[in-house]
C-alpha cells in the first residue's frame, strides 16, 4: 500500500479504523469469535441459562456490532473515494468528456441507470457481430 507523499499522515481515526479492519478481517478473529460463542453456550447449563448469562452475550454482541458499523463504514467510504479518484484519473487520461460520468456517484439511481444503459448501447454498437 502506498504511503502519503511528503509529511502527510492519515489522522488517528483513519489509522485506527484501517488497522482495526485489517486485523478483524482475518480468519483467526472469526475463529476466536466462534470460540467465545461456544464457551458462552457451554456455560449456559452451569449458570442455569439465567438472565445474566443471556445479558452478557446480548450486551457484548450489541456493543461490538455498534462499533463495527462505524469502522466498516469509514473504511468503505475511504475505499470508495479512492476508487472514484483512480477512475477519474483514468477517465481524464483517456480524455472522457462526459461530465455526468465524473460525478456519477452523486446522481440518483434513475440517472445512473440511464447512463449505464447508454454506455451498454454504445458498447453493443461498437462490438463486431457474430
Amino acid at each position: 500500500m502506498a504511503q502519503p507523499q511528503g509529511n502527510e499522515q492519515p489522522d488517528v481515526f483513519t489509522r485506527f479504523t484501517t488497522a482495526t479492519a485489517r486485523v478483524l478481517g482475518h480468519a483467526w478473529v472469526f475463529s476466536a469469535a466462534v470460540a467465545v460463542l461456544v464457551a458462552w453456550a457451554l456455560t449456559g447449563p452451569l449458570l442455569a441459562f439465567s438472565d445474566t448469562w443471556q445479558l452478557v452475550i446480548n450486551t457484548g454482541t450489541t456493543i461490538v456490532t455498534f462499533l463495527m458499523v462505524f469502522i466498516i463504514q469509514n473504511t468503505q467510504n475511504r475505499d470508495t473515494a479512492a476508487l472514484h479518484l483512480k477512475l477519474d484519473a483514468l477517465m481524464l487520461e483517456l480524455k472522457v468528456s462526459n461530465a455526468k460520468l465524473y460525478d456519477a456517484e452523486n446522481e440518483g439511481e434513475k440517472e445512473i441507470e440511464r447512463q449505464r444503459e447508454r454506455i451498454a448501447r454504445a458498447a453493443d454498437s461498437n462490438e463486431p457481430g457474430p
